[in-house]
């Protein structure tokens, strides 16, 4: 999958739809093969579908040595699924994707994503088995 190289360093998003008829495990295996796949450039953040075999990943990538070898990863990893990657304008880097979080937190929510961070969320239901079956608990 070729993928077209920003001009600057910065993340990419990337979204990702499996084949039909493939499982939600099998899906999310995938997804985080390619996530910690250590010889692509670095994986920022990820999660997985719930609703559809599938998930999103945001990659740093520096240059366009970085967007070819992400490509090929995908090929690798990700063969015969619907992907699409896009560059995004603000989150240049990992901590820029971070403070693009804490700037739409401010700016329109009036929200501070460092006490957001602080809040422990009750447990909902089994992750492990949402993210095998595709069932919310």
């Amino acid at each position: 999958m070729a993928i077209s190289p920003a001009k600057r360093p910065r993340c990419y998003i990337l979204w990702a739809t499996a084949p039909d008829g493939t499982t939600m495990r099998a899906a999310n295996d995938c997804i985080n093969d390619l996530v910690g796949d250590r010889s692509l450039p670095l994986a920022v953040f990820h999660d997985h579908f719930l609703d559809r075999a599938g998930g999103i990943v945001v990659f740093q990538i520096e240059d366009a040595g970085q967007a070819r070898t992400l490509g090929e990863g995908i090929s690798r990893h990700l063969s015969g699924w619907q992907v699409e990657t896009r560059p995004l304008i603000f989150s240049h880097s990992a901590s820029a994707f971070d403070e693009q979080i804490a700037y739409t937190l401010r700016t329109y929510r009036n929200e501070d994503w460092s006490q957001l961070r602080t809040i422990s969320r009750p447990r909902y239901g089994d992750p492990s088995r949402e993210a095998q079956t595709g069932i919310e608990d």
